[in-house]
């Protein structure tokens, strides 16, 4: 009895949203690891289902703390996020790690490892780690990273660390997303520290150095001085904020009570200042925005009109017979054209 006629279609069950809901708002770890895969799809009904959830859970977000930590190569991220994870666990919190990782898109994921390389934090019960989603752009693994973020708040994590992993554009996308973005460095001096890009300086609420354990201690003071006489010129004078530089040893456990006190305080100028939650509300805006980009270029991608001509428009600015500015026209009118 009713059994499907060979050949036809199979049909995917339909997410029930409102369990999905409720298993979130329980912080049942096998319904919230659900739903992260959810909003993680881009699956055409799975991403009209995420946004029904997210619609539902997004009142019970927003409590959080979100902090962006990204840093120089070696400088000891997962040692340094474990040890603050554990530090904040004792605190009370609940902390969740979240990773954007534009890599991810061509390797299959970037902290596949963040479970071993975060050992003591992965077994915590208050403790989640979710790898960076392999969502085929910085764009799409973004989405994916904002909207767990709203499942985790809405499942009473109140801590969101989120994890810069590899340079550049990430390091911008994630300043936009959290409360407090903080920079990681090594106690370099001197010429060292042309190698620091003026872009993440100017991103960042708090520098710490870290590493500043047995004898690189002193060198750790003095990268820390060079530091923030390089800040004071990249922030203006009159901000409300202007960023401090800590040292301290993510291995030795040394300073983490400083760094997070420092956080807390950003948080608390930024407030009384009339700041903080203009920040969020603003990065919603931004959010908005970069969602329209995104989302009209997968059409565009996805034209018919545009795919037939795509090819031929590409040889011919490859053989320099159209411009790129004019080949830009022919695939834009392409799309504009009514079907």
């Amino acid at each position: 009895m009713g059994s499907t006629p060979v050949g036809s279609p199979t049909r995917r069950p339909a997410v029930d949203v409102d369990a999905l809901a409720e298993a979130v708002l329980a912080n049942r770890r096998a319904g919230l690891a659900k739903a992260i895969t959810l909003v993680e799809s881009t699956r055409d009904d799975h991403r009209e289902q995420a946004q029904q959830l997210l619609l539902r859970l997004l009142p019970e977000a927003g409590g959080a703390m979100r902090v962006g930590i990204t840093g120089v190569p070696g400088v000891g991220k997962s040692t340094f996020i474990d040890a603050l994870g554990m530090y904040l666990l004792g605190k009370g919190h609940r902390v969740a790690v979240l990773a954007v990782d534009p890599s991810s898109t061509r390797t299959g994921g970037s902290i596949l490892g963040d479970k071993t390389r975060m050992a003591r934090l992965s077994v915590q019960r208050d403790a989640y780690i979710r790898p960076s989603p392999t969502a085929g752009t910085l764009g799409g693994v973004a989405k994916a990273t904002r909207e767990t973020m709203v499942l985790l708040e809405a499942a009473g994590f109140d801590v969101i660390l989120v994890e810069t992993v590899g340079v550049g554009q990430s390091e911008v996308t994630v300043a936009n997303m959290v409360d407090c973005f903080t920079f990681l460095t090594l106690a370099r001096t001197g010429d060292q520290l042309q190698g620091i890009k003026k872009g993440v300086l100017e991103l960042a609420d708090l520098v710490a150095v870290n590493k500043a354990d047995g004898p690189f201690e002193r060198d750790a003071r003095v990268a820390a001085r060079e530091l923030a006489g390089a800040l004071r010129l990249v922030h203006p004078h009159d901000a409300v904020w202007k960023p401090p530089v800590i040292t301290m040893s993510g291995l030795e456990g040394a300073g983490l009570d400083t760094f997070w006190d420092t956080v807390l305080e950003h948080r608390r100028v930024l407030t009384e200042a009339g700041l903080f939650e203009e920040n969020r509300r603003r990065q919603l805006v931004d959010w908005t925005w970069t969602m329209v980009h995104d989302q009209l270029l997968r059409r565009l991608e996805t034209n018919p009109r545009v795919r037939a001509l795509r090819g031929d428009v590409e040889r011919a600015v490859r053989d320099g017979s159209l411009t790129a500015a004019l080949a830009a026209q022919q695939i834009l009118d392409a799309f504009d054209a009514a079907p």
